[in-house]
């Protein structure tokens, strides 16, 4: 089986880049924005726990089961919304995805207990799940293949930016105005933006701004999507299609395994500093917020790198999968917290394996070099889904072995030991990183 290449030599001095527009790094702004609300309002519910926790009466246990709740109706709707992503295209998806996932946001600080809020978490999950595949599919929309690792690092870095600079900000509004107020203010900011990106989003053949060079560009490294790859239909056969190619597996199961990662430190951290490090409210507020910027720093840095390795070596295979296993590996040395007591070896650790879940994020880089083309909804679909039922698992494991053991330290080993299971599939799964063929 022959490995996807690239030849740069085929971008270089194709057009001025003194004449080029650079509408695509606006789309990537608003990309970024995008995810970086879409992450404020799935995970200020961490934020919220130790506070929300007493005053409504939930265990752990209840807890566990209220953080997973939000994925299961989001892995089970990624098919669905990456159906109804390719039917009526991006800027639709995306308004009504941040419309009503923001609404939920809102609703969730209208919480009595415990069936209310589930209802709210199962109602984000729905509307936050077409999301990521339709950042996937604007990034293989707008930018060309050599550019696209960069791409996704600058706006997957929004998952981890708005927890990491903003908890101070949010840990204040809870502490003057309640739990209930954080819901409200990110709720609010959403609808504002889904606005925003009514009136600013546009495909590359319906821009008003992009000129024909900066599209020759995008198009010379296999961007730009045909106008009637919008309206591809769906079927189950697509499906089992899709479920036949190596790739496919080997990335969902890898992806799996550094969203489990991900998920402990969106669900379970602020807690786990509270209750197992026994951190006060200032401390723990400044303590969170580091792993999140070296989570930060490791997208950019695996997206930079991956970039960098693809014109050096023109091999996918060592450019997409290589900064993905480094990632996973160094994620799974969270289980060395469990031997330590200093508190700054431990954020230490919990830095280091945050900055390597960051590198995974590359991982939509790749689905999005696999996908067939008439189908990069759906295959970002079916990979969010297998992906994210590590947000149903997770916050029920840990919180499971919390209760039963009063202690992290078998929730640590579980993280740690999946992100090894992740390496190891990229490694002997996953294959030639090379685009699928149309499925029809």
């Amino acid at each position: 089986m022959k490995t996807e290449t690239l030849s740069t030599s085929s971008f270089a001095g194709t057009v001025n880049d003194a004449k080029r527009t650079r509408v695509r790094f606006g789309i990537l702004t608003l990309l970024a924005v995008g995810t970086m609300i879409n992450y404020l309002d799935r995970t200020v519910l961490g934020i919220a726990a130790p506070q929300l926790t007493q005053d409504l009466g939930l265990t752990a246990a209840m807890m566990g089961v209220v953080f997973s709740a939000f994925s299961w109706t989001y892995a089970l709707a990624q098919i669905p919304g990456g159906v109804f992503l390719d039917r009526f295209g991006s800027r639709i998806t995306y308004f009504l995805s941040i419309t009503f996932w923001s609404i939920f946001t809102m609703l969730q600080g209208l919480s009595t207990g415990l069936y209310s809020l589930l209802a709210f978490r199962f109602g984000l999950g729905i509307s936050e799940a077409p999301c990521f595949p339709a950042n996937s599919r604007i990034v293989a929309t707008w930018f060309p293949q050599q550019e696209r690792a960069s791409a996704t690092g600058i706006y997957t870095v929004g998952e981890y930016v708005g927890l990491a600079f903003l908890s101070p900000v949010l840990f204040w509004i809870m502490g003057n105005f309640g739990w209930q107020w954080l819901f409200y203010t990110v709720g609010v900011v959403g609808i504002i933006f889904g606005i925003v990106w009514w009136f600013t989003y546009r495909e590359p053949d319906e821009s008003k701004s992009v000129n024909q060079a900066e599209l020759d560009h995008i198009a010379a490294g296999g961007g730009l999507a045909l106008p009637d790859e919008k309206k591809t239909q769906f079927s189950w056969a697509a499906v089992r299609k899709l479920l036949t190619y190596r790739q496919i597996w080997g990335a969902c199961i890898g992806q799996f395994g550094g969203n489990s990662t991900l998920v402990f430190f969106l669900t379970w951290f602020p807690t786990y500093l509270a209750t197992e490090r026994h951190m006060g409210w200032m401390k723990l507020g400044f303590f969170a917020v580091l792993p999140f910027i070296a989570a930060s720093v490791g997208i950019m840095f695996g997206g930079w790198i991956s970039d960098n390795l693809l014109k050096r070596t023109g091999s996918a295979n060592i450019a997409r999968k290589l900064p993905i296993i480094v990632g996973l590996l160094m994620a799974s040395t969270i289980i060395t917290a469990n031997y330590v007591d200093n508190d700054q070896i431990v954020i230490a650790i919990m830095s280091l394996a945050f900055f390597g879940q960051g590198m995974v994020g590359l991982g939509w880089t790749l689905i999005s070099d696999v996908a067939p083309k008439n189908l990069m909804g759906l295959t970002g679909g079916v990979f969010n889904f297998a992906a994210n039922l590590a947000g149903i698992v997770t916050p029920l494991v840990v919180g499971f072995i919390v209760t039963a053991t009063g202690s992290f330290v078998g929730a640590l080993a579980y993280v740690g030991a999946v992100a090894l299971l992740g390496a190891l599939s990229y490694i002997f799964i996953l294959g030639d990183v090379r685009r699928i063929e149309d499925i029809h």
